[in-house]
Formats: C-alpha cells, sequence, structure tokens
C-alpha cells in the first residue's frame, strides 16, 4: 500500500502531524475486500488489524486535519480531526487519488478533552450504511474495514471500542474553507481551492477570478446532484453541518442517520436535531445554506472589494432554487416513469405525496409496486384511482426508468438496528453477509430480497446518535 502524503503544504496548522494511538487488542471484524482490490490494497491478512488498528508503523507521517463547521446553525471556528487520523492517499485502479484515514483512532491536539475513540456499533453503522449507499449510486465515502480494539470505550454505558478505515476523494470539507478565510489566509485559501479544482473539477481551467466563480458553480451543483439523490431513495442525514459536507459531493459521515420508512417531508430521527433543521423535506434548503457558507469563505479569491464579489457570487447562490426545482421535477418524472416533467404533472405528484401521507405508506415499497405493476403486479389499493390518471403518462420505456430510479430494497431501520445489536453481542452479526449482498444489488431480484423488505415496526419514536 503506497501512501502519498496530503495538505501539509496548504498552511500552518492546517494539517498537524500526529500519530494513531495503538490499541491492546485489535481484531479485524470487517474487510472490504472488493475495495481492497480496487486500491491494490495488499496488506497481509495477518497484518490487517494491526495495521488498520494504527498499531504498525506508517510510511508517511499521518495528519489530523483542522476546519471550521456551521454546527446546527452555531459557527465554531476551530474544529478539526477530534478522533481521527488521515494516513495519505492511495491510488486507485484508475490511478485516482484517494485519502485513506483512520476514525477513532485516540485523541489528537483538536480532541477538545475527548477521548478519540468510536464504539463499535457507530463504526458498524458507518460501513453498512455506505456500501448501501454505495450500491445504490450515490456518491458516498467508503469503509475498507473496522477493527475492534480490544478496549472498552466510556459512553453511558460502556461500549466496545473500534476503528474504522475509511476512504474519500478527498477530506476537502466547506468548513474547510471557512477556517482558513477565518484565519484571514488568502493565499492558503487560493492553494486549497486549486488543490479541490484539480482533485475534483479538472475541467475548470480559467484563472482569476472566474476560476474559482466556477469552483463554486461546480460544488453547488454536485451538492444538487447529492440531496436529488438522497431524497430519492428516503435517506436522511441527520447532521448537515458545514464540516460534514464535502466539496466532491461524497456523502460522509453516517452517525445519526437513517432511511425513511412512512413518507412524510418532516421525518427526523437524529436524536441531536431537536427543531428538525435537518429533516427529509428540509435538505434541499441546508444545502443551499452550506453552498452560500462557501460563497463567503471565497470572497477574497474573487475581489478585493468585498461587495463586488459578492455581486459576482450572487446569482450563483440566488439560481440554487431554479436548479434544484428543475432536478427535483426530473427525479420524480423518472420515478414515475415519465419521458419528461410537464406543467401538468405538478398536479399528478402533488397528489401522489398526498396520498402517501393521508394513508401513511411506505415509500421504497410503494414505489417498487409502481413500477413493478406495469409488468402486471397490483397497484396499492390506495392509489388505484390516482394510478388510472399516472397511467396515461406512461410507455414502453416507463418500467426501465423507474426500475433505476426505484430500488427494490434500501437499509432498513430495523435490519441496521439488528445487525448492530448482533456485533455488540457477538462480535460478529450472521444477517450482515446476506444484507450486504442484497444492498450491491438493491434495484435487482436477488436471492434474500424479501426478507428485508420487510418494514418492521413502526419508526416512531426511532432515534439515531452521531456516535461521537
Amino acid at each position: 500500500m503506497k501512501l502519498v502524503p496530503r495538505y501539509t503544504d496548504i498552511a500552518d496548522n492546517f494539517a498537524i502531524e500526529d500519530q494513531p494511538s495503538s490499541v491492546a487488542a485489535p481484531q479485524l471484524l470487517l474487510w472490504n475486500e472488493a475495495l481492497a482490490q480496487q486500491f491494490n490494497i495488499d496488506v497481509e491478512p495477518a497484518l490487517r488489524a494491526s495495521t488498520f488498528a494504527g498499531n504498525e508503523p506508517q510510511p508517511v507521517n499521518a495528519v489530523a486535519l483542522c476546519y471550521s463547521g456551521h454546527q446546527f446553525g452555531h459557527f465554531s471556528p476551530r474544529l478539526g480531526d477530534g478522533r481521527a487520523h488521515l494516513l495519505g492517499a492511495i491510488s486507485d485502479d484508475k490511478n485516482q487519488l484517494w485519502d485513506i484515514q483512520l476514525k477513532g483512532s485516540g485523541a489528537t491536539p483538536f480532541s477538545r478533552g475527548g477521548d478519540g475513540r468510536c464504539a463499535l456499533g457507530p463504526a458498524i453503522r458507518e460501513y453498512i450504511m455506505s456500501e448501501a449507499m454505495h450500491g445504490l449510486g450515490i456518491k458516498t465515502t467508503r469503509c475498507l474495514a473496522v477493527v475492534g480494539t480490544g478496549e472498552a470505550v466510556y459512553r453511558n454505558p460502556p461500549q466496545p471500542g473500534a476503528i474504522v478505515t475509511r476512504l474519500a476523494s478527498s477530506h476537502i470539507r466547506v468548513g474547510s474553507f471557512q477556517y482558513l478565510a477565518t484565519q484571514g489566509d488568502v493565499e492558503g485559501l487560493k492553494k486549497l481551492a486549486d488543490v479541490a479544482i484539480e482533485r475534483h473539477y479538472p475541467s475548470i481551467k480559467l484563472t482569476g477570478a472566474q476560476r474559482y466563480l466556477d469552483f463554486l458553480a461546480a460544488v453547488i451543483n454536485s451538492q444538487l446532484a447529492l440531496v436529488i439523490s438522497w431524497m430519492r431513495v428516503g435517506f436522511i442525514h441527520g447532521v448537515m453541518n458545514t464540516d460534514n459536507t464535502l466539496i466532491s459531493g461524497e456523502t460522509i459521515d453516517y452517525g445519526p442517520c437513517a432511511m425513511m420508512n412512512t413518507f412524510d417531508f418532516d421525518t427526523v430521527f437524529s436524536s441531536i436535531d431537536k427543531q428538525g433543521r435537518y429533516a427529509y423535506g428540509n435538505q434541499p434548503n441546508i444545502v443551499s445554506w452550506n453552498c452560500a457558507r462557501l460563497a463567503e469563505s471565497l470572497i477574497p479569491l474573487i475581489d478585493e472589494d468585498d461587495e463586488q464579489a459578492v455581486s459576482l457570487m450572487t446569482p450563483l447562490i440566488n439560481q440554487f432554487s431554479t436548479l434544484f426545482n428543475a432536478q427535483y421535477n426530473q427525479m420524480w418524472a423518472q420515478k414515475l416513469g415519465l419521458a419528461g416533467y410537464k406543467e401538468d404533472d405538478v398536479e399528478l405528484v402533488s397528489k401522489l405525496l398526498l396520498l402517501f401521507q393521508e394513508h401513511k405508506l411506505d415509500y421504497t415499497n410503494t414505489f417498487d409496486a409502481l413500477t413493478e405493476s406495469l409488468k402486471g403486479g397490483k397497484v396499492p389499493d390506495e392509489l388505484t384511482q390516482w394510478a388510472q390518471l399516472w397511467q396515461k403518462r406512461c410507455d414502453e420505456n416507463s418500467y426501465n426508468l423507474m426500475r433505476a430510479a426505484n430500488p427494490r430494497v434500501i437499509p432498513r431501520n430495523h435490519i441496521v438496528e439488528e445487525i448492530l445489536a448482533q456485533y455488540n453481542q457477538h462480535g460478529e452479526s450472521e444477517l450482515l453477509s446476506d444484507f450486504l449482498a442484497v444492498m450491491s444489488n438493491p434495484y435487482d431480484k436477488t436471492a434474500n430480497l424479501a426478507r428485508f423488505q420487510e418494514t418492521g415496526k413502526d419508526d416512531k419514536g426511532y432515534q439515531t446518535f452521531c456516535g461521537t
């Protein structure tokens, strides 16, 4: 595994060298063989646990990254990796660089008195959810391994500890730019933006202010595509702070995330989201808000005159709602198998969503049933009258459009909780391999599919937790 150093030349104290803390008895609990092959990771099986626990010497110095963040709207100027160590970057089979990071690997200069550790449950959740999201075709960080530490993590109650090995095309966040802007480090801002452009948006070739305006526009488009993908499958992130918003447009941080079963725009599961700031239906507003915070950070790269810089960026931020509405409507068109979105379809979709809420219909299973109704399956009874109008808009391509947009299976909350409970009790799960096999092809009929389509009990009162 050849590692390349990352981010140490951006600015002082942006990437602080710090080594993972060794653990008592590392045990490999999960290993992503397909991902290992993609990145040519050839660590000997006998050394995998100790290597990805941080016990083995690393070929380059690990770092903890500094960033700021708006957390539930409140700004914290200096956050940073409080329990993670970036080992460096590795190349995939297409020679693209990806960051490789240990999460739960001990205290760093940014731990603020915390122990820097991760409990087993949140570590397994991140592996499950990131693999499920990858299977659903949604941009995401990936998990290579989960290693048990053999040590207790002192939460309430104490829990077994674990370390996640996470891969991301980069760990550059909106909060990364906020930190450098807060420091008044214009040179560092420029370096970071240029690195982000080179890594994620290499088609941007211009120089000067237009280069960074194009960068802002590209990030907005990536974030739009991401949140539309989340809403298509009913995913609720739960903690969309600016420090959890990657410039690449990948999903990161699966702490309090969950999937929506019964359709409701106001669905919230995160125990710390008391006001519903990050509810399912509010996620587009938050993406727009986070992009505005990025724009504020880029002001020094656009123009020396702040007012002129703001006037140049404002149209990009203001067009968010127009771009979102167009892509959102197209999402519904695909979910309903429509060749394009017509003005009259607003009423068709609105009536459907009212029926969803009135009858408390399951989001995933209902769209699966509607999809299969085009091949002779039964339309749900509650939608029979509505379906007469919908079917008039369908054609010979509708089934394939719907099948590509509507998964047969999602990572149901009760299934995820069952797997976590098995790991906490036994250190393994008999369900996991079957579940991951189904989630690797969630749009197809596969073995054991029906087991994972069950909705389980009502999610009312269900809560997810940050895991820190």
